[in-house]
């Protein structure tokens, strides 16, 4: 089961506990900024340690030290495609990984999704985490969607394209999860890189990562919601 604790643990570890680094020593104000908080962040690539993980981690590392960071691989999890059972009489019964990965998801304050760009969009393992969401809001009980609201939502990508633009698409996605969850919405980091560990040599992304966490994550709304200025009534 490919949970970890501390981003410095072995991605294999099945839960350890942590929590994450801060190579440059934070200043007070930084710590209260992320008082209360945690992370978790969802690793959806088809490839194990690959860009998007990469540019990930290097986010990940400017967090201060205290910060909670709990790391999940979903290709680590014996987690099968989503079947839709809201509506079926026996109810919705969890499986074992399912619940790990529920709970993880509903004790973090920030969830970031890293995903890299397949398609103009997130990758299957994101499509179908999110698709278990869908889920959890059906579950007797569980108030999924209240006790989501309030929270943020990231997003990190790379990118074999050079023009971010492509990525809108991802981005809009996220942003209209998080929108109707109520979340906040923290923005997409991206960056460019096809071959193995070539999002190293994108330097105006790997500079980004060092205050993604930092930037202002307002409270996401719809397209329709902007225009009108206002969000609409849950």
């Amino acid at each position: 089961m490919a949970i970890e604790i501390d981003s410095d643990s072995d991605m294999g570890a099945d839960i350890a506990t942590g929590t994450g680094t801060d190579p440059v020593a934070g200043t007070e104000t930084d710590a209260e900024a992320y008082e209360g908080r945690s992370f978790l962040f969802v690793l959806g690539s088809a490839r194990v340690d690959g860009n998007t993980q990469i540019l990930a981690r290097a986010a990940a590392e400017q967090l201060p030290a205290g910060v909670p960071q709990r790391w999940v691989d979903l290709n680590g999890l014996a987690l099968p495609d989503f079947q839709d059972g809201r509506h079926e009489s026996d109810g919705w019964a969890l499986s074992e990984h399912e619940e790990v990965l529920r709970q993880a998801t509903m004790e973090a304050t920030d969830i970031v999704l890293a995903s890299p760009l397949y398609w103009y969009t997130m990758s299957a393992q994101t499509k179908r985490y999110l698709d278990y969401w869908s889920g959890w809001l059906a579950v007797p009980g569980l108030d999924f969607k209240r006790r989501m609201a309030g929270g943020t939502l990231w997003g990190v990508t790379a990118m074999a394209d050079h023009e971010e633009v492509v990525a809108d698409g991802l981005a809009a996605t996220l942003n209209n999860t998080a929108a109707y969850l109520r979340m906040r919405f923290g923005g997409v980091l991206l960056g460019n890189g096809s071959r193995p560990g070539q999002v190293r040599d994108d330097e105006r992304a790997m500079v980004r990562a060092k205050t993604f966490f930092q930037q202002d994550a307002p409270l996401a709304l719809f397209p329709h919601e902007e225009a009108a200025g206002s969000p609409s009534a849950a």
